[in-house]
């Protein structure tokens, strides 16, 4: 099993009036936040999947508990809180891109403290984290310690996607980046997020540099360019993108993340030994397959990840 850790919520996707009034808006409000999605995504790809998360006792937390159950997410590390459900505005650009406005503050994915923190047994096999829930508090220090404290005992994979409506304040996640990089085996990142983070810096001057702790495989993505990978082993390439007819974003590097661990897991190398012995060939389908997967979801409206059946 992996777990998952972070955020959940809604995001509330902005729908223009059928009249055109400026007055009326209407929404359509999906499940979501990227480890959610994550969660949900290594489920819907065949691989057995946990939810590490805080999540609220209102209607809408019973709805997100109630999707979790319908994919098949185990329930054993979530925690109850009577704090309201994170709500995320969002609209999507004419190139299919999101734009994100949140209402966090208090909310109950927010509330894990280290006292929430639980055992893990061997049947996790590893650990992703991700997104705003590394900056926001009490949250942020709870996966942090976490992370330190399972470094080295199991794989653990890291994605920024830095979202600074939440919370604003660049050099902190640059600060929390760099405690986190020095723990995580494997990373993925957007071009997008390193430039927010270091827009004075080349993207492999950072990656390599994230090289040089326990990581061992960084995944860049580059939306319609493609993505490469940088292996301290193997050096660096790329892999074009697959063409489609775009619906939207929203979802594809959540997808990108899950087809990833799926990939190693399907194959026996979700495991800080076996990501140590990919070879050069192994990487480039482990990449492949996560361009394919993420290509499918930009199909669709929404984080709707695709099931293992629909990559064959």
């Amino acid at each position: 099993m992996y777990l998952v850790c972070g955020e959940a919520l809604f995001d509330f996707f902005c729908e223009e009036d059928a009249d055109g009034q400026a007055a009326k808006l209407n929404y359509k409000a999906i499940a979501g936040g990227s480890p959610f999605n994550v969660a949900v995504g290594l489920r819907r790809l065949g691989i057995e999947s946990g939810f590490f998360a805080g999540i609220s006792n209102d209607y809408l937390g019973r709805r997100l508990l109630q999707v979790l159950k319908d994919e098949g997410v185990s329930e054993d590390f979530l925690v109850p809180f009577d704090a309201p459900t994170t709500l995320a505005m969002v609209a999507v650009g004419a190139n299919g891109s999101p734009q994100y406005s949140f209402r966090g503050e208090g909310c109950a994915d927010r509330q894990l403290q280290l006292s929430h923190l639980p055992p893990l047994g061997d049947e996790i096999r590893g650990l992703h984290v991700g997104s705003f829930s590394l900056v926001v508090q009490p949250i942020g220090d709870t996966l942090l310690n976490l992370v330190k404290r399972e470094s080295g005992k199991r794989l653990i994979s890291l994605d920024p996607n830095v979202r600074l409506n939440p919370q604003p304040d660049i050099q902190l996640w640059r600060d929390r980046m760099a405690k986190l990089v020095k723990h995580a085996d494997l990373i993925k990142v957007s071009d997008e997020d390193l430039h927010l983070l270091y827009p004075e810096q080349s993207p492999e001057s950072v990656l390599q540099g994230w090289l040089q702790h326990r990581c061992q495989l960084v995944f860049l993505t580059r939306g319609g360019d493609g993505a490469s990978v940088f292996s301290r082993r193997h050096g660096s390439w790329s892999q074009p993108a697959v063409d489609i007819v775009m619906a939207d974003t929203v979802g594809a590097g959540d997808t990108f993340q899950a087809a990833l661990i799926a990939w190693l897991t399907e194959h026996h190398l979700d495991s800080v030994e076996g990501l140590q012995q990919l070879s050069r060939e192994q990487i480039d389908a482990m990449l492949g397959f996560a361009i394919r997967a993420a290509a499918l979801t930009c199909t669709r409206t929404g984080p709707d990840l695709p099931y293992r059946s629909q990559l064959r």
